[in-house]
């Protein structure tokens, strides 16, 4: 089958759920009222709380919500098949990751645009907060230890790319301290500084670096040195100034989100690729099922806790109007799958020319996660080439690009672990975590780097077959508790949660189930690491269970009209 047809006809699903159902969640579930003043508005100071044209808030937000996740996953999870794959990022982008992000975004410009942690305290109880805590810590360890390997992996195959993306550092610097001095736009100067980067993609292919000479004095594997290096940056630049380094090259991320889009999309209808990949996958008896898991690893792409975080966290922050809710998270929402949805297909027809070429990259399990990602690398460079462009330099192009994502994600994930480390360390009363910023960060970094050291293989692989995994389950466990406190919210608002409990209820069975599957299987390999970790993400799915019951009941009992800030109207957004 050629592969633009499913291109065709997912994305033309996506065009119906945002014309159709989303219209339907922002009339009758969350009754978007233009006339509401955001926080943008009330609590405008300029720096955080700013009002914002939809269309530039838009381009932060996607960057923000997709990174490499949408990537990984997707290129994992074909192993079933490229048909269970598209069905799930389809309807679960439609139907739980709309729902999801569009009701965090609201939920938190009702609660004067306060995270999701304080709106669960709010609107389910104390308890939700440490909960979410919780949550938060495991997803940001494990997100951190999976893709740095992800980085490693890539700097090992592919050393052209190196050069390209230490380059990309002095870069983003010079052009935060630009824009922070001069206090101008960013804009130009990051389309300049994508330019730049990809003119040194020449200069990368001359000049290939590679760390197998200090990785043999050392006596370690490539891999393994990488990632202590990556760690030991992220050590470093979580505790710079955000606008320093990590504003700059979301600038620039932000433009090689789009066009790597493009080139995707364009080169599968110019090349007309065809499908290589089985619909549905004959795998051995061995590998885990498609039920469960591939309900967790593909979560970014279908639905993703982690929205709920920048939904509440910057964007609730800087909405001009309500109703701009349905475009900021319900199509940010679509975009995101629709770069799964690129993912399936380079994976499918751009990596291989025949069925025969891609069983024996989707030999096992372990096989197909462990070189998923140089999998999608060779997939981009195939449509790049449809193209035009040379297939190494569309090799360096497609590696420069999930790194650059990759690396963004760990910067912010790194940052944010500090964060939840001295929150934690607050609550506790252990005053070294919460005021010692270098003890804090030391635990942020000490704990994903253990994780992404751990020996494992068998059949599922480990880094990707299983970490992963629990990433996957811990991304959903916040997803649901996202959706529970939209349930609770718009079940007291006295209107009807079903669109929002059917996917809530169908994450907390499909997490809990893979828990469970993967639990046993470390009780039985005597994996005495993960599986108390997998013990600890399965008690804390009960315990989301519980809340999120109790709180809806409660709700159910005593509904009332929202409190919300009188309506009126609000002020011209920054452009």
């Amino acid at each position: 089958m050629p592969a633009i047809v499913p291109a065709l006809v997912v994305l033309g699903l996506f065009a119906l759920g945002y014309r159709y159902y989303s219209s339907y969640l922002a009339r009758r579930v969350y009754a978007l009222d233009s006339a509401f003043v955001t926080p943008a508005h009330s609590r405008h100071d300029g720096v955080d709380f700013v009002p914002t044209n939809k269309h530039v808030l838009f381009g932060h937000h996607f960057t923000s919500v997709a990174g490499a996740a949408p990537i990984v996953g997707p290129a994992i999870a074909v192993f079933w098949g490229w048909g269970p794959a598209l069905l799930w990022i389809t309807l679960g982008t439609i139907l739980a990751a709309g729902v999801h992000d569009m009701g965090s975004l609201v939920v938190s410009v009702r609660h004067r645009a306060q995270s999701i942690g304080v709106v669960a305290r709010d609107v389910i109880g104390r308890r939700a907060r440490t909960l979410f805590l919780l949550i938060i810590f495991f997803l940001l360890t494990l997100v951190n230890a999976v893709f740095a390997v992800v980085i490693a992996n890539l700097f090992v195959a592919n050393p052209a790319a190196v050069l390209p993306v230490l380059l990309q550092i002095p870069l983003a610097i010079g052009i935060g301290q630009y824009v922070y001095r001069t206090r101008s736009s960013a804009f130009l100067p990051s389309v300049v500084g994508v330019i730049v980067l990809y003119l040194t993609i020449l200069l990368g292919t001359r000049l290939p670096i590679t760390v197998e000479p200090l990785a043999e004095f050392l006596d370690v594997g490539q891999r393994t040195l990488w990632v202590v290096l990556l760690f030991a940056y992220t050590f470093v630049a979580s505790r710079l100034p955000v606008w320093l380094l990590l504003q700059p090259r979301d600038y620039i991320n932000s433009h090689q989100l789009f066009i790597g889009l493009g080139v995707i999309l364009l080169g599968i209808l110019v090349g007309f690729d065809r499908m290589a990949a089985p619909l549905v996958n004959d795998v051995p008896d061995s590998a885990p099922s498609w039920f469960p898991f591939l309900f967790v690893t593909i979560a970014c792409g279908a639905v993703s806790g982690f929205h709920s975080l920048v939904c509440s966290g910057t964007s609730s922050k800087q909405l001009h109007r309500e109703t701009d809710a349905r475009y900021i998270g319900y199509l940010g929402a679509l975009s995101e799958g629709t770069l799964a949805v690129a993912a399936v297909l380079a994976v499918t027809a751009g990596a291989v020319g025949s069925t025969a070429e891609w069983n024996e990259l989707y030999a096992s399990f372990a096989k197909a996660s462990d070189g998923a990602t140089q999998n999608f690398v060779e997939g981009v460079a195939g449509f790049a080439n449809n193209l035009g462009l040379p297939v190494s330099i569309g090799v360096v192009f497609a590696t420069i690009v999930v790194i650059s994502f990759a690396a963004t994600t760990m910067d912010t994930g790194v940052r944010l672990q500090r964060y939840v480390v001295q929150e934690i360390g607050e609550i506790t009363r252990v005053s070294v975590l919460s005021r010692n910023m270098t003890v804090a960060t030391s635990v942020a970094v000490a704990v994903p780097l253990a994780m992404a050291l751990l020996p494992g293989g068998g059949e599922k692989g480990y880094t990707f077959g299983v970490l992963w995994q629990l990433f996957g389950t811990t991304n959903q466990l916040t997803a649901g508790l996202a959706l529970a406190v939209v349930a609770v919210w718009v079940t007291k608002n006295g209107r009807n949660p079903l669109v929002v409990l059917f996917p809530l209820l169908f994450l907390l069975v499909m997490t809990t189930w893979a828990l469970v599957l993967n639990l046993v299987d470390f009780l039985a390999q005597g994996q005495w690491v993960l599986a108390p970790l997998d013990t600890v993400i399965f008690l804390l799915a009960v315990w989301l269970i519980v809340e999120a019951a109790v709180a809806l009941r409660r709700a159910a009992r005593g509904r009332t009209q929202p409190g919300d800030t009188e309506p009126t109207t609000p002020r011209d957004p920054v452009s």
